[in-house]
């Protein structure tokens, strides 16, 4: 611990103190940054929790979008679209989160925090957003990449090898609530 980066892989946390690359979230070394790492459950539950609050707003819209399909084709089409974009919104607003707060609402339920591989920060609002599209990737391979936390000694979707980030466990737990979803 320092007042100041003594090198490469030297890494500022929050307390405005300086770490060795050893004492990083993700160091190698296994030591208190190792087992620090969030496992696949918490990570999975987090998601779902994430995921949920944008299924039950396609649901509520298939049925207004069906409502208004009974009157006209063309109303139907028109809410299905806002529902989609609406919905393809708030997964980007979810990453953003992760980003600018280090935690989705799910993520902040669950009690987790996801942070830079290098310097141990928050990612910021543009690179979670970043995340979050690299996340298709983790899709595209059948799903393998989100079941990478299984096996992988870092603990890591393909998306955060991507993006250079860690998930990591025993943080703050938040209460379910609208403040989850503020910036």
């Amino acid at each position: 611990m320092s007042d100041s980066s003594q090198g490469p892989g030297w890494w500022q946390a929050s307390d405005g103190k300086w770490y060795p690359p050893e004492q990083a979230p993700g160091a190698q070394s296994g030591g208190a940054g190792q087992s620090n790492l969030a496992e696949w459950g918490p990570r999975a539950l987090g998601i779902l929790i994430d995921y949920a609050s944008i299924v039950v707003i396609i649901i509520v819209g298939s049925i207004i979008a069906t409502i208004f399909g009974a009157v006209s084709d063309i109303l139907g089409m028109l809410v299905w679209l806002v529902v989609y974009i609406f919905s393809f919104v708030a997964w980007l607003y979810y990453g953003y989160l992760v980003g600018a707060r280090g935690y989705s609402p799910g993520m902040a339920i669950m009690g987790l925090r996801c942070v830079s591989s290098e310097t141990g920060q928050t990612i910021g609002g543009g690179m979670g957003v970043v995340r979050s599209i690299a996340h298709i990737v983790d899709s595209i391979i059948c799903y393998i990449g989100w079941l990478f936390p299984l096996w992988d000694a870092q603990r890591q979707t393909l998306a955060d090898k991507i993006v250079k980030t860690h998930v990591l466990k025993n943080q703050p737990t938040q209460k379910f609530s609208a403040e989850l979803w503020k910036p």
